[in-house]
């Protein structure tokens, strides 16, 4: 029995990883037309019926292209750290809850911090490892704007764990029943959010990609397949994101197709607001994180904690 439910869950997780994958080519896809169509233009139309085979084709392209060799790479770390990068953004997906409960653990919110911190490795090494200055600052710019926007996360985080005082991504459905968390936590919601597109390096926070100081940040030195990869996790993070908010504060019930359609919309408004805000200026970014985020996500943690405890309280 115990080896049959191991098959099933290694077959669950498969099918899981080549559906994200799948969505992501359709992610990228989206995003083209959406920003085709803020641009007032069309997106890509020839390749299949209205555009829709493109993503494979782009694929195909990439995966088919000649792999650069830059010469005074540290050639290991370059090539493992775009295949560990993809690897730990799908491995995030692990902790996705099924009703069917796969991987759905009673900690996944903390794997999910755990994993998550990890990518920062990856990407600093992508970036020193090609040995080039443009690289090198993409990736260092990179990894402090994650790490600093990592801690009032993961305090907002908090400040919703509190209030169903449990690990388990599942629990967020059952206390969502009757009034979904945007209403009760409106200003740490859109908070998570703004955090979440720091987070996945998108605009108007692609300090790694600045193009008129950096080129296109640490992956400057990668092509063909590398590149794909780190593409690829990009886009798997933003499905992730927009997958933890809709548990987090959308009501998160996932025997609804209204779910689907929630982390559909949240997706789009990362693109909208890729085609709409300019690129912010790096010393507000910090100072966004620092001085905002971080003292209000603390006094919000406080203050559930707070009224965690007088309802314990009163309970007793």
């Amino acid at each position: 029995m115990l080896m049959k439910d191991l098959i099933l869950s290694i077959l669950s997780s498969i099918i899981l990883l080549v559906c994200v994958l799948v969505g992501v080519a359709f992610l990228t896809l989206l995003e083209r037309k959406v920003l085709g169509y803020i641009q007032i233009r069309k997106g890509p139309n020839k390749v299949g019926f209205m555009g829709l085979v493109q993503p494979f084709s782009d694929a195909i392209k990439l995966f088919s292209k000649e792999q650069t060799y830059p010469y005074m790479s540290n050639m290991n770390l370059y090539y493992i750290s775009p295949i560990m990068n993809l690897i730990l953004s799908l491995f995030l997906w692990m902790s996705m809850p099924f009703i069917s409960i796969n991987l759905n653990f009673n900690l996944s919110l903390l794997f999910f911090l755990s994993v998550s911190s990890l990518s920062v490795y990856t990407i600093m090494l992508a970036g020193w490892s090609s040995n080039s200055n443009y690289s090198l600052l993409g990736s260092l710019r990179s990894v402090a704007q994650t790490i600093s926007y990592e801690v009032s996360l993961a305090l907002i985080l908090m400040s919703f764990l509190f209030l169903i005082l449990s690990l388990n991504m599942l629990d967020l459905m059952y206390y969502q029943e009757y009034i979904w968390f945007i209403f009760l936590l409106l200003p740490i919601s859109f908070m998570w959010l703004v955090s979440g597109l720091a987070e996945t390096n998108r605009t108007p926070f692609d300090f790694a990609e600045g193009e008129s100081e950096l080129v296109s940040g640490f992956n400057v030195e990668y092509s063909s397949g590398s590149f794909a990869m780190i593409f690829m996790s990009e886009y798997s993070s933003i499905l992730f994101m927009s997958m933890l908010s809709c548990m987090l504060f959308l009501g998160g019930n996932l025997i609804s197709w209204f779910f689907f359609l929630k982390l559909t919309f949240i997706s789009f408004f990362w693109i909208w607001v890729r085609g709409t805000l300019p690129r912010f200026r790096y010393d507000k970014l910090m100072y966004l994180a620092w001085k905002s985020y971080l003292p209000i996500s603390l006094n919000y943690f406080l203050f559930f904690m707070g009224m965690k405890m007088i309802i314990f309280i009163l309970l007793i």
